[in-house]
């Protein structure tokens, strides 16, 4: 039987619980952001324990952004470096460089950011800026900026670090797209043909598991749902609804893939993990003594989760029986192998081949698409109905 065992606890802000927890993907190193505060805190969780490091401080709050109407007080940018002890923050118009020797002076940026991402190599900082079809990729050396295909809700690197995924979010339908990292420092990563497809949009970043055979994603902007894909084949798993209607509202940072295979973590409004194995489609509750809501979850580097709390509070936890570490597998290069990059300038729509985890289209197949039941999703549905329009006019 799984046991959490509580390590260690540490107060932070009560008035701004924790919504987002960033982890170093090899360093005992965490960062936390709240929406309507100004300051990125960061934790060193080695050894068991907790200790907050100097903060980044970002100062007053900047004019409010006309494009981020629907989100004016979100959580500041974050990412971190895949090797080094680096977080990049970002704000309006500038970046913010911590170290553990602390924060640097914020260095001037061309737009604000609503997502940031270092490339797997650390060698490109990949920039979402708000209210943009386009996207950038930064020369962390040097600042450099170059144009790069549009991307907009965070990235997830494989842990082998042959590709990544990202979203590319539309009301009606919901791209997330498989890409190459960039071959040098400051270059755009290189979209793939095959790629997922998900109803309507405000879907989280996406997150690879631990031995990068499985992808869960977050969302979306209606319900508050979970869909989790095989990884390399796409195959959906599973998907649920958390909540059945509006009066819960759940956190949207609440997922931390487990060392074991199969396995992830799920934070609840009644302060509980859910332990869900994905395959088995089995579930079992670890109540909350408290039943504090927890606000954000996620892996630490060892292993480990943290869980943020709506009363201020960060608990470190144990997962034991602790697993054994991902075994090295081909899944990268097997997905790699069945796909081709795509032209920069590529139209998604036209060009791409996709599916939902259970069927697959491409614009040919799309075409034909005449009939669709009120349970078939929305962009399904939506493209049946201009494709029978077509042939009435026609």
């Amino acid at each position: 039987m799984t046991e959490l065992a509580v390590l260690a606890r540490i107060s932070a802000d009560d008035e701004h619980p924790v919504e987002r927890l960033t982890a170093h993907p090899r360093l005992p190193l965490v960062a936390g952001a709240a929406t309507g505060s100004r300051l990125v805190r960061i934790w060193d969780c080695g050894g068991g324990r907790l200790r907050e490091l100097a903060p980044v401080d970002l100062g007053p709050a900047r004019e409010p952004d006309p494009a981020d109407w629907w989100r004016p007080d979100a959580p500041p940018a974050v990412a971190w470096h895949p090797e080094d002890p680096l977080l990049v923050v970002a704000d309006g118009t500038a970046l913010t460089r911590w170290t553990p020797d602390g924060p640097s002076a914020a260095e001037p940026a061309a737009a604000a950011h609503h997502y940031l991402a270092f490339s797997p190599d650390g060698r490109t900082l990949w920039a979402a800026p708000s209210g943009e079809e386009s996207s950038a990729a930064l020369d962390p050396a040097t600042g450099a900026a170059a144009p790069a295909p549009y991307w907009d809700t965070g990235v997830a690197v494989h842990p082998s670090g042959e590709l990544v995924a990202t979203l590319v979010s539309d009301q009606g339908a919901t791209f997330c797209l498989f890409a190459r990292p960039g071959d040098g420092p400051g270059t755009a990563m290189r979209t793939l043909r095959q790629a997922l497809i998900l109803d309507v949009d405000g879907y989280g970043t996406p997150l690879f598991s631990a031995d990068g055979r499985h992808l869960a994603v977050r969302g979306n902007a209606y319900v508050e749902s979970l869909d989790v894909f095989a990884f390399p084949s796409l195959r959906k798993v599973l998907s649920t609804t958390l909540a059945e209607d509006d009066a819960e509202e759940w956190p949207r940072e609440n997922l931390a893939w487990d060392a074991r295979p199969g396995v992830i973590w799920i934070g609840t409004p009644s302060g509980a993990l859910i332990e869900l194995d994905v395959e088995a489609q089995e579930a079992v509750e670890h109540a909350s003594p408290d039943e504090v809501p927890v606000s954000a979850l996620v892996a630490t580097a060892a292993g480990d989760l943290l869980a943020a709390r709506e009363n201020g509070e960060l608990v470190l936890l144990a997962v034991r029986p602790e697993a054994p570490a991902a075994a090295p597998n081909e899944d990268a290069a097997v997905f790699l192998a069945g796909t081709e990059l795509l032209p920069p300038d590529a139209d998604l729509e036209e060009q791409l081949v996709f599916t939902d985890g259970t069927d697959s289209w491409d614009t040919e197949a799309l075409e034909a698409v005449t009939e669709a039941s009120p349970a078939d999703p929305t962009w399904l549905q939506l493209q049946a109905a201009i494709n029978r329009a077509r042939a009435q006019r026609g």
